[in-house]
């Protein structure tokens, strides 16, 4: 059983021609997608809306977690841990090369908790550091 297979099921996803080549497209990649990445690279197999709402079922089950970019985008990582569809662990922080524009998720660098004021609760919390990757900083 391929990776993306193996994934689908572990979340409890019905397996789609879809599904299955936008998992191996970010198993390739390692790095975070936006809708945009998805569509230009897959959009002879599959439509804009069913790319929407194949990362959209990706969200809800707990297999992708939302990546806020520098330009107010969303992109789109794997979870690492097995998240759910209630409970997201992915709180890590997040890398944006400004030469490659790779976005990258540092999962061993978690986001600190925030003591919100009294009657302020937050519902997500996102941490995007810019700078140079190891790979591009190795080249120069």
């Amino acid at each position: 059983m391929n990776s993306s297979v193996k994934l689908l099921k572990d979340h409890k996803l019905r397996n789609t021609s879809c599904r299955e080549e936008v998992l191996d497209f970010f198993l390739e990649k390692d790095a975070a997608l936006s809708h945009s990445d998805l569509e230009s690279q897959l959009s002879d197999s599959f439509d804009r809306v069913t790319l929407y709402r194949t990362l959209k079922t990706f969200l809800d089950a707990g297999l992708i977690h939302k990546v806020l970019d520098d330009e107010g985008g969303a992109k789109y990582a794997l979870c690492k841990s097995h998240c759910t569809d209630h409970l997201h662990l992915d709180n890590h922080v997040h890398f944006k090369c400004t030469h490659c524009g790779k976005t990258s998720c540092l999962d061993s660098i978690t986001i600190p908790s925030v003591n919100l004021p009294k009657g302020y609760e937050g519902t997500d919390v996102y941490l995007l550091v810019q700078g140079v990757c190891r790979i591009c900083g190795e080249k120069n």
